[in-house]
């Protein structure tokens, strides 16, 4: 099970909440093309062999940009609302025993949809279920040495003894200790914790990896007084805790197991790790002059951006905004931002939508305009605006449009003019572009996905 979620406001102004930093598309893949996060772990998990039994579990904000990045193929499992990783992981436990009647004894093992990692990790990944057998564990996870005391990851503290058969240890084929037990488990200490467990402990940080079997995670709902048929645990749903897996079960469990991994492995969470491995210091359009080093620039709109004489710098440029940012103080991006903004730009299953201007007039009107993309064959979700007119005009392609269920075919130059409570949709026959112009009542009223917009914004 792999969990897909996140607000996207650490690599803002690329990401938001329909468009988190999995769905990037900013590191090389080994053929020199650009891919993103989810890209990258789909593809390593094809060469391992294993994706045919993953299922992403995602929320409705990013469940059309999965499937347009990774096909329809792609099993999703989708929340009702999102609710931190405990909520999600028993969602898609309950889904897996009552739709995929999945056996209490099978072993299940969750990951996040992010991780970089090298391909070995999907290997080691494989050893899970043999790890809980021989360990007789009721969770399993996947601990690396920790690189400094950071307080975002959790903390695995092992067992330590002479005997390693005493301590749970158990060895490999190559003799190197695989698997042990766990004494202890700290989710995102303070600093100061974190270094007495390194130090003092030999703690691990937690790849955030969760492996077991069905049938715990079975008895660990119905002790919550919830239930475990899928149905019924989606009309529960906002019964579930809001909060972490780590803290609900993890720091819970008395009977845990651990193994080692020593490959390469690295959250790129933050615009200074991400820059570590996107390959390339330089994508979309601008200009930056050699004496500027160590320093990258990501554009994603049509206006050049240059930078001259600065070093160790990221420049972000997107559709919500644009940041300027020193290297080193860029995990402090998340602190800075305030609220939650809407996004500007939106990845769909037919295609984009990409705000090209707004403007407030007063409290009451509004003027947004959209360029929105629908690829051949597919079709806009059906909406409706009862406060606000709108205008489209179709720029290249032809299809079909559907007003209040009547069909009329357009093409480039046609202009569609609808009406407040009229309710439209668009379907390509070919690749299309659709320029839409929606004046009226300010657009978050309703509550309405793509039609929710803040104003420009910029961070240094």
């Amino acid at each position: 099970m792999l969990l897909s979620g996140g607000s996207g406001r650490r690599l803002w102004p690329l990401s938001n909440a329909a468009r988190s930093k999995q769905f990037l598309r900013i590191l090389r893949n080994p053929h020199g093309e650009m891919e993103s996060m989810v890209q990258r772990v789909w593809r390593q998990l094809g060469a391992a062999g294993l994706k045919d039994q993953c299922t992403i579990v995602t929320g409705t904000l990013q469940a059309d940009t999965i499937r347009r990045q990774l096909g329809d193929e792609v099993q999703l499992l989708v929340e009702p609302e999102s609710r931190d990783t405990y909520p999600a992981i028993a969602l898609a436990a309950a889904y897996l025993h009552s739709v995929r009647r999945v056996a209490a004894d099978e072993a299940v093992i969750v990951l996040p949809v992010d991780p970089y990692v090298d391909d070995l990790f999907f290997e080691k990944l494989k050893e899970l279920e043999t790890m809980l057998s021989r360990t007789s564990a009721d969770l399993g996870l996947v601990g690396v040495t920790p690189t400094y005391p950071s307080t975002k990851y959790g903390y695995i503290v092992p067992e330590v003894s002479e005997d390693a058969e005493a301590s749970g240890f158990f060895e490999a084929a190559e003799g190197a200790r695989a698997y042990g037990r766990v004494a202890s488990f700290h989710e995102k200490p303070a600093e100061a914790v974190a270094s007495r467990l390194i130090e003092e402990r030999k703690a691990l940080w937690n790849c955030g990896v969760f492996a077991f079997r069905l049938g715990y995670m079975a008895e660990r709902i119905r002790q919550a007084g919830l239930p475990f048929q899928y149905e019924k645990l989606i009309e529960d749903y906002r019964r579930l805790p809001k909060t972490s897996f780590d803290f609900e079960v993890v720091e819970t469990c008395g009977n845990i197991a651990m193994m080692v991994y020593d490959g390469y492995w690295k959250d790129l969470g933050t615009w200074n790790t991400l820059t570590e491995e996107m390959g390339v210091a330089q994508i979309g359009k601008g200009t930056v002059s050699p004496d500027s080093r160590n320093t990258h620039l990501i554009n994603e709109i049509h206006i050049p951006v240059t930078v001259l004489g600065l070093s160790n710098i990221v420049v972000a440029v997107s559709p919500d905004g644009i940041l300027v940012t020193d290297k080193e103080a860029s995990p402090r991006l998340k602190e800075l931002l305030e609220g939650v903004q809407s996004p500007m730009y939106v990845e769909y299953d037919w295609g984009t939508s990409r705000v090209l201007d707004y403007e407030r007039i007063d409290e009451n009107n509004e003027i947004v305009t959209t360029r929105l993309t629908v690829a051949a064959g597919k079709r806009t979700d059906a909406e409706c605006a009862p406060k606000r007119e709108t205008v489209w005009t179709i720029v290249s392609g032809r299809g079909e449009a559907l007003l209040d269920g009547v069909s009329q075919a357009v093409g480039r130059g046609s202009v569609l003019r609808i009406s407040a409570k009229q309710q439209v949709s668009f379907e390509a026959f070919e690749d299309s572009e659709l320029i839409e112009i929606q004046t009226g009542s300010p657009s978050r009223e309703e509550g309405a996905q793509r039609r929710s917009y803040p104003l420009g914004s910029a961070v240094i």
